[in-house]
């Protein structure tokens, strides 16, 4: 009989519950160094490859396919649900995503309605598939948290300082708070589909909330995000919720009301657990350029962050950002055998 994923070392781990050894996964392992994903991916645009179920499952699969990990990861991205409900919005090759015209005025936040299951059929259909080919194995559901969102609309595309998104939360906050309302819906829509068609956790990525301090995170940030955590509570699958350079930010992050804190590489775990607080487990948090140091250097490291991550309550081996794509796959490999060999109870 096939495992359930609930079952799992990594569903286990998020939930503080007793483990045999540490699990791991990679962020952005759907495969951006991996030559079989560059293969399926040639000459289709990323937010077609979204789009297409067959691919999705496909580009999900690889990384577990090589690497055994302990969970796989949806491939999406953020800009999906957003794409989905009428926005103008391109992922353009070494920039990112672009909007073709930015939200900037009550109007163009009025335009962002709510996403609906049917907008993205294609996902719940890739999501069903994955699940069953996946049996124990569990998937991450994921979405772009709010201020992330918010911030590539105002600024029409990645954003150094974000200074165009901090004047209208500090000058306009009404405006503010009305389009952190609209993408806090949105976000909980497309992980609620994740969830409802199978995914058995599900990851919030707020990827530049490391640009705010932590009393503006408080005020303009932290209510928003506690409303998608609340949203999701009554799902029953553990929730995740990361962003980079969010040191200053864990227990705030903590606070929000994930089930797990993703750490990024600046602060070692053990001083993590500390900053967060207790009742959550933590994942992270390996540097991601490590891995382009010789073999001895990143199981030095890797030991490290172990034996630190013992602090915690429970603790999922990640890196501390995603996988660069110049990244040698066999050294995932050896790093994943390595983690589960180290960690063995």
């Amino acid at each position: 009989m096939t495992p359930h994923p609930a079952d799992s070392v990594f569903v286990r781990a998020c939930m503080r519950r007793p483990v045999p050894y540490t699990p791991v996964w990679y962020m952005r392992q759907a495969g951006r160094s991996l030559p079989e994903y560059r293969r399926v991916r040639e000459g289709i645009e990323m937010l077609t490859a979204c789009a297409t179920p067959d691919l999705v499952a496909e580009i999900t699969l690889q990384p577990v396919r090589r690497y055994g990990t302990d969970a796989a990861i949806f491939f999406s991205d953020i800009v999906v649900p957003l794409r989905a409900i009428g926005v103008d919005v391109d992922i353009k090759p070494n920039v990112g995503p672009v909007m073709g015209a930015p939200v900037r005025d009550r109007a163009g936040v009025a335009a962002l309605r709510p996403l609906e299951p049917d907008d993205v059929p294609y996902v719940t259909e890739a999501v069903r598939a994955l699940t069953k080919e996946l049996g124990g194995t569990p998937l991450i559901g994921f979405a772009g948290g709010p201020f992330t969102l918010a911030s590539y609309l105002i600024e029409g595309g990645p954003s150094k300082n974000h200074d165009r998104t901090k004047a209208m939360m500090y000058g306009e906050p009404d405006l503010w708070h009305e389009l952190m309302d609209r993408l806090t819906e949105i976000t909980l829509g497309f992980l609620r589909v994740q969830a409802d068609a199978g995914a058995s956790v599900t990851q919030l990525f707020d990827s530049w909330v490391g640009a705010v301090a932590p009393q503006d995170y408080r005020t303009y940030v932290l209510p928003h995000t506690k409303k998608i955590f609340e949203g999701l509570a009554g799902l029953g699958v553990p929730r995740i919720h990361f962003g980079v350079g969010t040191g200053e930010l864990l227990g705030l992050l903590g606070e929000a009301g994930a089930d797990v804190v993703g750490v990024d590489w600046r602060v070692p775990l053990d001083e993590a657990a500390v900053r967060v607080g207790a009742g959550k487990a933590l994942q992270g948090n390996l540097d991601p350029a490590i891995l382009h140091a010789p073999w001895e250097v990143i199981e030095g490291r890797a030991r490290d962050v172990l034996d630190r991550g013992r602090v915690a309550e429970g603790h999922v081996f990640n890196l501390g950002h995603g996988v660069l794509p110049s990244t040698d796959p066999g050294q995932l490999e050896r790093l994943t055998d390595l983690v589960h060999e180290a960690s063995a109870r």
